[in-house]
């Protein structure tokens, strides 16, 4: 009976939601509320909710929506990513936080490859000319960089770049990588990959420079000036990790100058980008809207992981995918 099953607060169905078939996932379990219906009537819809299903950061879980849910259990985060969250003030509100770990790897690693081979093989530039009414040959411009042999680093070599890497051996690159924590002899063995303790001996000797590291405040303007001016003029970077990592000022310079060839970017800061902003507007930045996870296979495993997730904290289970302030057990 639909009376019976708890309330949920979701962003849309349909073309700015989810999809109907993954819409229909959530029925099975759960009174879905969308965002627009709940903001014409948050005083009955609010009581109700016990979960809050958050895809691409919407809802947003502020506290000023969360005061509104006063018998909410559970915020549930599509994705790994939990870094556009307060996890210590949701939790000081006895409310439980989930991700979906794990099932967005082989997405993001393939989407990351794409990422790499268009900007390396000008492929969007490609499409345009090729559909532009105006062309009778095809320019020199168009001389792409070989990927085949060439040297991929890899920053961040958890559990994506880890696939980024087990992908690019297969076109024979040369693997570098730089992590906190240097991995097995047999992980890097497997891969032909070579640790870097110093960032600045990978940002020298790449071809490609790939941004796959988990996001901290830390991590934040890790790609600056220096490190732009320490790659090569011929090198492309590619960023799946958050916006936030590169300095886009610095960025936008080195494009503009020639300091490095190329950027391929599945994430800024902020999502979307001003309209106006100088990234948009230049011909050697392929940028995309964070869509590395976008797949119909692994939109629904997350949204089963999230599904999962919720349903064992209504029900007070033990939470596969629970996410506790750090320092929490």
């Amino acid at each position: 009976m639909a009376a019976d099953k708890p309330w949920a607060l979701i962003s849309e169905v349909g073309e700015n939601g989810y999809r109907e078939d993954l819409a229909m996932m959530m029925k099975e379990h759960f009174q879905i509320v969308p965002f627009s219906d709940f903001l014409q009537n948050p005083d009955f819809y609010g009581p109700k909710i016990q979960v809050l299903f958050s895809w691409k950061f919407c809802p947003e879980a502020t506290p000023s929506l969360l005061a509104l849910l006063p018998s909410l259990r559970v915020v549930s985060s599509a994705g790994t990513g939990t870094d556009h969250l307060d996890i210590p003030y949701i939790h000081s509100l006895g409310v439980k936080m989930t991700n979906t770990p794990h099932v967005v790897s082989d997405a993001t690693a393939d989407f990351a490859m794409g990422l790499l081979l268009a900007s390396a093989r000008k492929i969007c530039q490609g499409q345009e000319i090729a559909k532009s009414p105006n062309t009778v040959i095809v320019p020199h411009t168009l001389l792409g960089t070989e990927v085949t042999g060439s040297t991929l680093g890899i920053i961040g070599m958890g559990e994506i770049g880890y696939k980024i890497a087990q992908r690019s051996k297969g076109f024979y690159m040369k693997i570098l990588y730089h992590n906190r924590n240097r991995r097995s002899a047999e992980d890097e063995a497997a891969v032909g990959a070579t640790y870097c303790e110093n960032l600045d001996d990978l940002l020298k000797m790449s071809d490609f420079v790939m941004l796959s590291l988990r996001f901290s405040p830390e991590s934040v303007g890790l790609i600056g000036h220096r490190e732009l001016s320490l790659m090569k003029r011929t090198a492309i970077l590619i960023n799946v990790s958050r916006g936030l990592v590169v300095d886009q000022e610095a960025l936008v310079q080195a494009l503009q100058s020639g300091a490095i060839q190329a950027a391929a970017l599945d994430v800024t800061y902020p999502e979307p980008l001003p309209r106006d902003h100088p990234l948009l507007h230049l011909p050697n930045a392929l940028i995309t809207p964070h869509i590395g996870i976008y797949s119909v296979n692994t939109a629904k495993k997350i949204l089963q992981k999230m599904l999962d997730n919720s349903l064992a904290a209504i029900k007070g289970l033990p939470i596969p995918d629970e996410v506790k302030p750090q320092g929490d057990a």
